[in-house]
């Protein structure tokens, strides 16, 4: 491994220890939306490994999402643990089928997601 690479590995390793609860859940989207931007890249172009690859990592982020959720803290939680649910269905027939309906319904799911965890991270604390 080049150095290049290595400092670039311990730079992500420390954004991720030093970030806030709220903003690695923008992370996690923002790695998410990745996934499936190169899934769907991946399935147009017939290139069935980076497809599979890249939709099995959104199902790991979204199961990681869902089980971050603590519905005994936030019962109102329910409804987005359901959207957790309808993404993890759609992932999986996605890389059934490789078929790039299902990646686009999951990325207009996910993108106002984002944005919206991303506004709310940069919300000042109600403290």
């Amino acid at each position: 491994m080049t150095t290049s690479a290595m400092l670039r590995r311990r730079y992500h390793g420390d954004a991720v220890t030093t970030a806030s609860p709220n903003r690695l859940v923008v992370m996690l989207y923002d790695r998410l939306l990745k996934d499936l931007n190169t899934a769907f890249t991946g399935v147009a172009a017939g290139d069935i490994e980076v497809a599979h690859r890249n939709l099995l990592h959104a199902q790991d982020i979204v199961a990681e999402l869902s089980g971050s959720l603590d519905l005994d803290l936030w019962p109102e939680g329910t409804q987005l643990k359901a959207l957790y649910d309808y993404l993890t269905d759609r992932l999986v027939r996605a890389n059934v089928t490789k078929d790039a309906t299902f990646v686009t319904e999951c990325l207009e799911v996910v993108e106002p997601l984002r944005d919206a965890f991303a506004e709310a991270a940069l919300a000042p604390d109600p403290a």
